[in-house]
């Protein structure tokens, strides 16, 4: 093992010693010997299979046979999840092959966030995460179960259903993807058709166009996003079939891996001699995995907090600092859209995750010794599934780059880090990603231009106030504030003022996600502004200095004159009300900072 990934590891262990083990012994404690629905009276069972055909019930009846529960975040507006509309059908036929039964469990919402992009029900999308992960607790809390697949793909859902798993630790779980859709126009031509669009050079019709023709079918976007970041960080840590991320939805292959997930399941419930239950597959080694993979791949910034989150469910306790240590050391070695011109497709036809993982093993830099829902050892995710003869096979992955201006070997990286960067200074702590932005436009000490609202941006760009070195600070985003929406709208303007020349920068207590791009975005600052942070204290016209090469954030303004200043007072009347977002008030007040995960469910803390 590399000494830094190991050093990171033994510190992550030595620090959640007392929460991980109170976490294992709850699973202990929830764990039966033999099927769970065993311990439910008959009129509880009776409910239980009220519905299900006479040979389910008869089965169900037996305690002999595994009953796996589907919890699927299905709807057809969201082209990620359209395609699961008819995995239930397939999952339950799958597991009669093998003789078990299956049920759906229950279903959870899946919001979209290119859909709510830079509207009202975009403040919804992280408090999403949260629904998700009690709505899963929900479908499997009728203890009817002894396994489950997750059918989810994209921004929160993905964390919010392993959250949701992960207080059932003691049963076997799969995730089931759904793949990517195809190809369409190019990343970098529909970028230059927003940047076209935000100058007031191209029209809405011609914006429209170049939308749909990247968005054009059933599948997941084909950027590394939040989404396509959720698949892969699922496969390093072990939580899907190899190879089974981003094979596209209309593929044979794709059947086939979703068969075959719902015949491991059952292989690993605790009768079956096999038993191997997700919350002892997520440890501490399998989070260090899925940060590597996400750094070594410039994957999303959300996932900085989703991982967070994720290991805090486990009891594992990660923060900014093991991410910013382990991305000194980890090589960026994809070049996926923002990060590079492909998308994943190209990524996943270069060598994909076999390469990734394969370039990754041989380098130390991941942990070899751990367990997966294919066995033990990560070895076997250096195998990519095949069908052969109509048989799905697994074979030895490339160990070469097949296009190595996507992927690079460890040796021959696109650059030493992985272009995260934890940012600290009177401000308060952030993190940026560099993997998209320019050597030379990451050093910017410029004048604040102060908004509270990103919308604001449009009339000072469009008056030609901004054109002009400067760093942008959106306050009052945060997730107590607003519940912390993802702030693209910024994008095309911000990249249209680099490219005159300028230098710019955005500073940020809210989110930017995974598709931030070419402009240094220091976000997720904490304490936001709603708890008093300085942040609030800018005003036009102070100094700031963002220095994505040493990490440093800092207020240019003296001591003395920030006593003398006050926080200025937020009005958010307007972010609390409307499209639903009173509902979700007692969530939103309860949330806790970026770096522990922005989670509303602080008596998980005291548990573990």
């Amino acid at each position: 093992m590399h000494s830094v990934v190991q050093s990171v590891t033994d510190r992550i262990i030595k620090r959640s010693k007392e929460s991980r083990s109170r976490y294992l012994s709850a699973l202990k404690e929830a764990q039966l010997n033999g099927v769970h629905r065993s311990s439910l009276s008959c009129g509880n069972l009776a409910h239980g299979f009220a519905a299900c055909n006479q040979d389910d019930k008869s089965a169900l009846q037996q305690f002999s046979k595994a009953n796996i529960g589907i919890v699927t975040a299905f709807n057809d507006m969201l082209s990620a999840h359209q395609p699961y509309g008819d995995y239930p059908d397939k999952l339950k036929k799958a597991c009669h092959e093998i003789g078990s039964v299956a049920q759906v469990a229950g279903g959870v919402p899946a919001m979209c966030d290119g859909v709510t992009q830079g509207q009202p029900g975009m403040e919804l999308s992280l408090l999403s995460r949260e629904v998700i992960a009690m709505a899963s607790a929900v479908g499997l809390s009728h203890n009817m179960f002894d396994g489950a697949l997750l059918l989810g793909i994209c921004d929160k859902i993905v964390p919010g259903l392993l959250i949701g798993a992960l207080s059932f630790g003691h049963l076997p779980m799969l995730f089931v993807p759904a793949g990517p859709m195809k190809s369409g126009i190019p990343n970098k031509e529909k970028a230059r058709v927003r940047q076209r669009f935000a100058q007031g050079l191209a029209d809405r019709a011609e914006l429209l166009e170049a939308e749909s023709s990247s968005y054009h079918s059933a599948g997941t976007c084909t950027f590394y996003g939040t989404a396509n970041s959720n698949q892969l960080m699922l496969e390093v840590m072990g939580l899907q079939l190899p190879g089974s991320s981003f094979v596209n939805p209309d593929n044979p292959l794709r059947e086939a891996l979703t068969t075959k997930a719902a015949h491991q399941v059952c292989r690993l419930t605790e009768h079956s001699g096999q038993y191997s239950p997700i919350g002892e597959i997520v440890n501490e080694k399998s989070i260090v995995n899925g940060i590597v993979a996400i750094l070594a791949t410039g994957g999303s910034t959300n996932l900085t907090m989703h991982i967070v989150a994720v290991a805090r469910a486990a009891g594992i306790i990660v923060n900014w600092d093991d991410f910013s240590e382990l991305s000194d050391v980890v090589p960026l070695i994809a070049r996926v859209y923002p990060n590079g011109h492909a998308d994943i497709n190209h990524f996943h036809a270069a060598g994909g995750m076999a390469f990734l993982v394969n370039e990754l093993l041989n380098a130390g830099l991941l942990h070899e010794e751990v367990n997966t829902v294919a066995g033990f050892g990560l070895r076997r995710y250096t195998q990519e599934p095949k069908l052969l003869d109509g048989q799905l096979s697994w074979v030895e992955g490339p160990t070469e780059s097949l296009d190595k201006e996507v992927l690079a070997s460890v040796d021959a990286p696109f650059q030493s880090n992985g272009g995260l960067k934890l940012m600290k200074g009177n401000l308060g702590r952030a993190v940026i990603k560099v993997s998209a932005v320019p050597a030379n436009n990451r050093i910017v000490e410029a004048p604040a231009v102060v908004i509270d609202d990103q919308h604001k941006l449009d009339a000072l760009f469009k008056n030609g106030d901004i054109d002009r070195n400067c760093v942008v600070v959106v306050k009052g985003q945060g997730p107590r504030a607003n519940g912390m929406p993802e702030l693209h709208k910024l994008t095309p303007l911000l990249g249209s003022l680099q490219d005159k020349g300028f230098k710019v920068a955005l500073l940020t207590d809210g989110r930017m996600s995974g598709a931030s791009g070419k402009v240094p975005a220091a976000i997720h600052l904490t304490p936001e502004a709603i708890d008093g942070g300085l942040i609030g204290k800018i005003q036009d016209g102070d100094l700031i200095r963002v220095d994505a090469t040493t990490g440093e954030l800092t207020l240019l303004v003296s001591e003395l004159e920030l006593h003398s200043r006050e926080v200025e007072a937020l009005d958010l009347r307007k972010s609390h009300y409307g499209m639903g977002r009173e509902l979700f008030s007692a969530l939103r007040s309860n949330f806790s900072s970026p770096e522990t995960g922005a989670r509303s469910t602080q008596a998980v803390d005291e548990l573990y």
